[in-house]
């Protein structure tokens, strides 16, 4: 099968979108398709891969670290028109998401989706929220989905949400797996690097490990506010925060404000063959955040064996299927207790569990899933066109016109 991923935003640009895209190509790959993705270019890009066609872009103004597509459709038109794709899966609802769309329509293919990015915890980025509303994020995610042959969905919110919205395609709770092979082994290993060393942590004290790009939407605050209680119950926690982002210095700010610095260790951003390292030093793996449709590092936690304490949504529910991977809280100010009993009951993790829990989050897993809604929309759209082929053309007047264009005329006109 010819397969082509369309996406504003593709390595080297670090995010879970790419790494999803990244991780679907090569599972794809394994199993002897051709896989195609068409992105936009990139100063930092190296490749080139010729199975990477970059179109003309520049950064996006709100979001400098991501790009938009200003040029070479009609390129990647006659690319695509040549090559003869058996089906596009576009990963974005900007410029090159619709580019995906407009090919699909104009060479009858079926044409998939995921959606990546929930997109209502993000308005802030965009004038302080005070431009786009929640409405129009409903009304885009309308338009972009009209005439798709199936939405992947990485979690049921993802699902709730479309149905929210009234969007009508054919929808697949498909969640991104990772390949376990670069977090998990059967024997159990030391850490590389002794980060309890460096920090000059103990190894009978508590280690929480915080991972992802610091903005305000991951709420690190709620974790970092919910410290103090932690620590009159169990002075040896400390909270190791990996990652950067803008809203670093308001963090550094509440640690220093809560008299915390001596409990919290800002990392920085670190190299992806070094996240394995700080995952395995962790005792916990804990997040706060409402705006994740999914959650890679949830999963590449699990991979290694830590453990997750995390703010529960319906994807943690799915994933934490047993008591034995962790545990899930409502609200910020439930964090502490949840951490505070997890760790009284000293659940051990059994061999059993965890191998069960890797094959479920596999990338391998994850690319059979996809190319199982691949034949489904495939199938979906071929109904379509027949349905539309046996339309007749009064039947699509009378869809298309108001009810009075056919109502008859009086007797007495000629």
């Amino acid at each position: 099968m010819r397969i082509g991923l369309f996406t504003d935003t593709y390595f080297p640009q670090v995010s879970g979108v790419a790494t999803s895209i990244k991780t679907l190509k090569i599972e794809l790959e394994k199993l002897g398709h051709e896989v195609i993705v068409f992105t936009t270019t990139d100063p930092q890009a190296k490749d080139e891969d010729p199975t990477i066609v970059r179109l003309p872009s520049i950064p996006f103004i709100s979001f400098k670290e991501r790009r938009i597509m200003i040029s070479g459709m009609a390129d990647a038109y006659e690319w695509v028109k040549h090559h003869h794709l058996d089906i596009i899966h576009t990963h974005t609802e900007f410029g090159v998401g619709w580019l995906g769309k407009y090919i699909g329509k104009k060479l009858n293919i079926p044409v998939v989706h995921t959606y990546h990015t929930m997109y209502e915890e993000y308005l802030h980025y965009i004038a302080k929220g005070k431009l786009i509303k929640p409405s129009h994020v409903k009304q885009a995610t309308l338009a972009f989905s009209r005439g798709l042959s199936g939405i992947v969905c990485p979690s049921q919110r993802v699902v709730k949400k479309m149905k929210e919205y009234g969007v009508r395609a054919p929808l697949r709770v498909i969640p991104t797996g990772i390949e376990v092979s670069k977090f998990y082994t059967r024997e159990a290993q030391l850490p590389e690097t002794n980060i309890r060393e460096q920090l000059k942590i103990t190894e009978d004290d508590i280690l929480l490990l915080s991972l992802s790009r610091i903005s305000y939407e991951k709420n690190i605050q709620g974790i970092i506010k919910g410290l103090p209680k932690i620590l009159e119950e169990m002075p040896g926690v400390t909270l190791m925060i990996v990652g950067n982002g803008p809203y670093k210095a308001a963090l550094e700010e509440l640690v220093a404000g809560l008299s915390l610095t001596h409990a919290v260790k800002f990392i920085g951003e670190v190299p992806n063959d070094q996240v394995r390292n700080f995952y395995q030093t962790a005792d916990f793996f804990v997040s706060a955040s409402s705006s994740e449709s999914q959650g890679l590092t949830f999963i590449e936690a699990l991979a290694t064996g830590t453990k997750v304490i995390a703010k529960e949504n319906d994807y943690l529910k799915q994933l934490l299927s047993s008591d034995e991977l962790g545990r899930t809280f409502r609200e910020d100010q439930d964090f502490p207790e949840a951490l505070i009993h997890f760790c009284s009951e000293q659940l051990p993790l059994r061999q059993e569990t965890y191998e069960a829990k890797i094959i479920e989050i596999s990338s391998e897993r994850f690319a059979e899933n996809v190319l199982n809604f691949y034949d489904i929309a495939k199938k979906y759209h071929q109904l379509m066109v027949e349905i539309k082929a046996s339309i007749s053309l009064p039947h699509q007047l009378k869809i298309m016109a108001p009810k009075s264009f056919f109502l008859k005329r009086p007797k007495d006109e000629k």
